[in-house]
């Protein structure tokens, strides 16, 4: 037999069991504070190589001896990648008015090419140098590739040298504010600015 709470009036009250429970229900909502659900993850607001999304400051640019242009952060960043791309076109392999990708939207981009997302990045011909392939260059253009990483020092990275290779990436490898990129820009803009120095300027005997 179901034992009763005697105490309220007349002997006749809920069940001791009921009482129970809602006394219980009670503790939990007023003193025990229920589980919530996980934050939402923060959005990312940089790329890979740390770089500020861009949304302002980017700008379309002609790259000179070419038909081409290219979106890119406009100041230190795009004068060195418009370098970059170039000597690609005068020493590696001709760029065509439309063979080059820069500045895009974040949304689907992952890894090393978010850094399209800050306009700090750039595929050259990218259709002839897909993603994961390898081999794509000759030897003597990949010397070129080398010697372009070099002249830049660390300041340019080349998405060959990943694991998952991609030839057509090139991107700045350096921070904001780092004073080798203000460096490498000025050196080019005198290179730019002088005969017989710069890109497509061949030395004869060298």
């Amino acid at each position: 037999m179901q034992a009763r709470n005697t105490g309220g009036p007349g002997g006749r009250g809920l069940p001791r069991r009921t009482l129970l429970l809602t006394a219980v229900a009670g503790v939990m909502t007023a003193g025990v504070p229920l589980p919530s659900a996980a934050p939402a993850a923060a959005a990312t607001t940089t790329s890979a190589n740390g770089w500020p999304l861009a949304t302002t400051g980017i700008a379309t640019l002609p790259v000179p001896g070419t038909a081409a242009r290219v979106s890119l952060l406009e100041g230190d960043v795009s004068t060195v990648l418009v370098h970059v791309i170039r000597r690609f076109h005068y020493e590696v392999q001709e760029v065509a008015r439309h063979e080059l990708a820069g500045h895009r939207p974040a949304a689907g981009l992952t890894g090393h090419t978010t850094n399209y997302a800050s306009g700090t990045a750039v595929e050259i011909r990218p259709a002839a140098y897909p993603q994961a392939a390898a081999g794509v260059l000759f030897p003597p253009q990949l010397a070129v590739v080398r010697d372009i990483l070099k002249e830049c020092g660390a300041v340019v990275a080349w998405g060959g040298d990943l694991r998952r290779p991609h030839a057509a990436h090139f991107q700045i490898a350096v921070r904001p504010g780092d004073p080798r990129l203000r460096g490498l820009a000025r050196r080019i803009t005198g290179w730019t600015r002088a005969p017989g120095q710069g890109a497509g300027v061949f030395t004869v005997g060298a």
